[in-house]
């Protein structure tokens, strides 16, 4: 299984190893990124994972148009349930508060700039291209790509990139704030563990809250996203995280977390 997944000093790796096929995703790969990040969710002692594609052009094309795609359309014309279509393990019907970075080595196209959305934290070289082509091919973007991209970027610049099926390049994402950082390709992997080494820094229990609070306080009132913000404080507040982090101020030292 072309999928590789490393566990390492609370930092999971996840790439998808497909280079010949543009790190595009087949029914197998599909199933296997969906056990990969169940493991991860699970797993008490991964904290932060980075997701990338193997070699130096793709990230991920997304789907193979060859075999994952039309097993799907051959599902939907025979007027059967098509499933939940959880593509790359992460874009639907997935919840974990742990922080997920992308890596994006490359191309991002159609489903995988959708897994590059279901991140939390993006880190593009600057060969990579990211856009949502389905519409080129008849098809929709059924991973998130319609709802996430005008959530995270300007509408009519989220509405160019998904009618015409242009990708954009790594600058551009930037621009826009798709993307936290672009840096060359040969500096992709250590600038990413670099960022992945801060967040392992941070109070673990607090990070998660953080990303909860922020996705799920988006689509609620102002005083709704407050309330659920304090609600969370105080859940933190009663940890040992939070008795530790003080008391390492107070005693100069680095705080040793340990995600209770």
């Amino acid at each position: 299984m072309s999928i590789d997944y490393l566990k390492k000093d609370r930092l999971a790796y996840i790439t998808i190893n497909r280079p010949e096929a543009m790190n595009a995703l087949d029914p197998a790969h599909y199933d296997e990124m969906i056990r990969v990040w169940q493991d991860f969710k699970d797993d008490d002692s991964c904290w932060v994972a980075i997701l990338t594609g193997a070699g130096d052009k793709a990230f991920s094309a997304g789907a193979d148009l060859k075999t994952l795609i039309p097993r799907v359309t051959g599902l939907a014309r025979e007027g059967q349930e098509i499933g939940d279509w959880n593509f790359g393990g992460i874009t639907r019907h997935f919840q974990t508060w742990k922080p997920i970075i992308a890596a994006i080595n490359g191309h991002a196209l159609a489903g995988g700039m959708e897994m590059v959305l279901a991140c939390d934290l993006r880190i593009a070289s600057e060969n990579a291209r990211l856009g949502l082509a389905e519409v080129k091919w008849g098809i929709i973007p059924g991973a998130g790509g319609t709802q996430r991209l005008p959530r995270a970027i300007p509408l009519a610049k989220a509405m160019e990139i998904l009618l015409t099926g242009e990708p954009i390049d790594a600058q551009e994402a930037y621009r826009l704030g798709l993307v936290n950082k672009v840096v060359p390709q040969e500096n992709l992997m250590q600038e990413t563990e670099k960022l992945a080494q801060l967040l392992l820094e941070r109070g673990p229990l607090a990070l998660r809250a953080v990303k909860q609070a922020v996705l799920q306080g988006l689509d609620r009132p102002l005083e709704q996203g407050l309330e659920l913000e304090l609600d969370l404080f105080a859940r933190m507040a009663r940890t040992a995280d939070a008795l530790e982090g003080p008391r390492a101020f107070a005693e100069k030292r680095k705080p040793n977390f340990r995600a209770e």
